[in-house]
C-alpha cells in the first residue's frame, strides 16, 4: 500500500468519524432519551407557581386546563382545546373577550410548550436546522435552531429558539428564545433537577435575562461563559404526575 494510498484511507476514515448527526437525527435522539413516542398519548398534570395544570395529549387532540382561585375564594378553570377557549368561575362559563381569549390562550400554551420540551418540536410548523456544536461548562453541545411556519405557527410564529442537547447523552440541558410580544426580548433558561417521573424526564429551569439585548441568542453559550446574564426566576414543577393513553 502506498503512502499516498494510506493518507487518502486515513482521511475517509477520519472523515466518516467525525461526520455530525443532522438536525433530525439529533431530536429523534433527544426525544428517546426523554420518554419517547408514548409521551404524544399521555395525560400529565402538575403544579406551577399558584396553579395546577392539567393536560392530555390524543392522537394530535390536546385539551389544557388550568385550576386556580383568587383572593376572594373564587375557583377559576381555564380549558384550551383543539376547538378554542373557554374560562368557568364556579362552574358557571363566562365571557370572554376576544383579546383576552388570545392572552389566555397564549399563557397556556406557554406552560405546557416548555414542560413538554423537546417533544413539541416535531410539531409540524417547527423548521429546524443544525448550528453546530457549542461548549458550556466544558461540556460539548449541539446547537438546533427552531423558527415556524406562519401558517400553524401560532400568534407567535416569529418567535426563534435555540436548544442545547449534550452531544453524550441528548438531554437538553439549555435553551433560548427571542420572542415579539409585550415589548419584545431575550431569555437563556438552565436546566436543574432533571428527573424521570414515570418514564418521562422531567426539567425544571433557571431564567436568565442576558445583560446585552444585542448578542445572538446562537452565541449565548459563549456568552453565558462570560457571565453575560442576570438571573431572573426558577421555573419549577411541583406535583407532577405522568400516566400514559
Amino acid at each position: 500500500m502506498t503512502t499516498i494510498f494510506r493518507c487518502l484511507l486515513l482521511g475517509i476514515l477520519l472523515s466518516a468519524c467525525t461526520t455530525e448527526p443532522t438536525a433530525d437525527e439529533i431530536l429523534a435522539n433527544a426525544i428517546k432519551v426523554h420518554g419517547g413516542d408514548k409521551v404524544y398519548n399521555s395525560t400529565i398534570s402538575f403544579d406551577f407557581r399558584t396553579k395546577h395544570y392539567k393536560g392530555n395529549y390524543t392522537n394530535g387532540s390536546y385539551q389544557l386546563a388550568r385550576h386556580f382561585s383568587d383572593s376572594l375564594g373564587n375557583k377559576y378553570i381555564d380549558i384550551l382545546t383543539n376547538d378554542g377557549f373557554k374560562r368557568t368561575i364556579n362552574d358557571s362559563l363566562v365571557n370572554i373577550t376576544e383579546e383576552w381569549i388570545g392572552k389566555y390562550s397564549s399563557s397556556i400554551n406557554a406552560v405546557f410548550y416548555f414542560f413538554r420540551l423537546p417533544f413539541n418540536l416535531k410539531d409540524e410548523a417547527v423548521i429546524l436546522s443544525y448550528l453546530g456544536q457549542g461548549v458550556i461548562d466544558g461540556t460539548n453541545y449541539y446547537k438546533l435552531k427552531v423558527t415556524f411556519a406562519e401558517e400553524g405557527g401560532g400568534e407567535d410564529f416569529d418567535d426563534v429558539f435555540v436548544y442545547w442537547f449534550n452531544t453524550k447523552t441528548y438531554t437538553l440541558d439549555y435553551l433560548a428564545y427571542e420572542y415579539a410580544t409585550d415589548g419584545g426580548g431575550k431569555r437563556f433558561r438552565k436546566t436543574f433537577n432533571q428527573r424521570d417521573e414515570n418514564g418521562w424526564l422531567i426539567n425544571d429551569y433557571i431564567n436568565y435575562k442576558p445583560y446585552d439585548l444585542k448578542v445572538n441568542i446562537a452565541d449565548y453559550d459563549k456568552y453565558y461563559e462570560e457571565n453575560g446574564f442576570k438571573k431572573l426566576s426558577e421555573i419549577v414543577n411541583k406535583n407532577v404526575k405522568v400516566s400514559y393513553n
